[in-house]
């Protein structure tokens, strides 16, 4: 989708309101681009809400959304989204919001657009889709500025900020643009007129909590590695914790002969039934993170599968359904067993290798 086809889709939509979803535990890139998708959309007198399920937990993404000013909405079971015209789905296809496409539903909200970076997943019918093979949907959202759908200004603070948050979406999307291709270095090279250096470093030099280090530890502890595979099961933990997994598999993906880092627990909450969340990063130029993910896990009762990835990385998230619930140590040792067994099960089947005999 070229910036006069984006703009031309906003414009039937001049003077609505509109919500922005993103992905249950939104990273940089999908923060930034809402940030942008609002200022986009204010041109044409559309009011925009972003919209998320899960926590923002993340050390870099607190600082991200503190430093500027981004007001994002947790989803609530039973909140009104009818005041709404038309929902807008940014770095993901709906397939971790399983209660908001719901509440969509019920409220009888249009999906307008989807602009995404990560493979097709034909899990919504929006009335347009910009989905581009790029390192970071913060590319995407580069080239509309780029081409015009905002008349950028260094003088003025707000396209400074958006900016400096879209650099960031692409930096950390594309590993330090390590994965970056040539479109995502020549939006790199659009947003150095406006980015601030400064506020950048700042929000990229976050340290981790102990909270993080604490799950990277349990993931050390239960790894296991075999054909240059790491798989690490971290048990149960907090949903405010949850961005701890990501970043447990980028530690465990820097061990010497390791390719393919896979770090997963089950996640509680009082806010969300209990389900099995998981983080794939991989250094294999020849291994599709989402195929591989989809054929691990498959598809749910619904026809959805439940993950898929992008360049490098991936994730996925299985709600435990009838098992969900908190009835003493001994049981909730007992499901953790039979829920590690079972994903390592998967995962050393869909690798090939034979189990028996395999030491953490």
């Amino acid at each position: 989708m070229t910036t006069q086809e984006l703009m031309q889709v906003l414009e039937q939509h001049q003077g609505e309101r509109h919500v922005v979803v993103l992905h249950d535990y939104p990273d940089p890139d999908a923060i930034a681009c809402a940030f942008a998708h609002q200022l986009i959309s204010a041109e044409l007198d559309i009011d925009v809400d972003v919209l998320h399920q899960g926590k923002v937990s993340h050390q870099q993404n607190i600082a991200l959304v503190r430093v500027m000013g981004i007001e994002l909405m947790e989803y609530e079971e039973g909140l009104d989204l009818s005041t709404y015209d038309g929902a807008i789905f940014i770095d993901n296809q709906g397939t971790t919001v399983p209660s908001i496409l719901e509440a969509l539903r019920k409220a009888q909200i249009p999906v307008i657009l989807v602009v995404d970076h990560h493979e097709p997943q034909d899990r919504l019918e929006p009335e347009f889709t910009d989905i581009q093979q790029v390192g970071a949907t913060a590319t995407i959202y580069a080239g509309y500025l780029e081409g015009g759908a905002v008349q950028m200004d260094t003088a003025r603070k707000e396209h400074v900020l958006v900016g400096t948050a879209l650099m960031h979406g692409i930096l950390s999307d594309t590993g330090g643009f390590i994965r970056a291709g040539a479109q995502d270095l020549q939006a790199a090279a659009f947003l150095a007129r406006y980015r601030d250096a400064e506020i950048l470093e700042q929000i990229m030099t976050q340290g981790r909590s102990k909270r993080v280090m604490d799950v990277i530890e349990r993931a050390l502890g239960d790894r296991i590695v075999a054909e240059s595979y790491s798989i690490a099961g971290i048990g149960f933990l907090r949903a405010e914790d949850r961005d701890a997994i990501p970043q447990a598999a980028d530690f465990l993906l820097t061990e010497e002969n390791v390719h393919t880092a896979v770090v997963y627990g089950v996640l509680q909450g009082e806010e969300h039934q209990e389900r099995m969340v998981g983080s794939l990063r991989t250094a294999k130029f020849t291994l599709d993170p989402d195929n591989f993910i989809k054929e691990v896990f498959g598809k749910g009762v619904e026809g959805q599968y439940f993950g898929g990835g992008r360049d490098a990385a991936g994730g996925f998230s299985i709600p435990l359904g009838f098992l969900s619930g908190d009835y003493g140590e001994d049981f909730q040792g007992l499901k953790w067993q039979v829920f590690d067994a079972q994903i390592k099960h998967k995962m050393f089947d869909k690798i090939g290798i034979d189990q028996s005999g395999l030491e953490r």
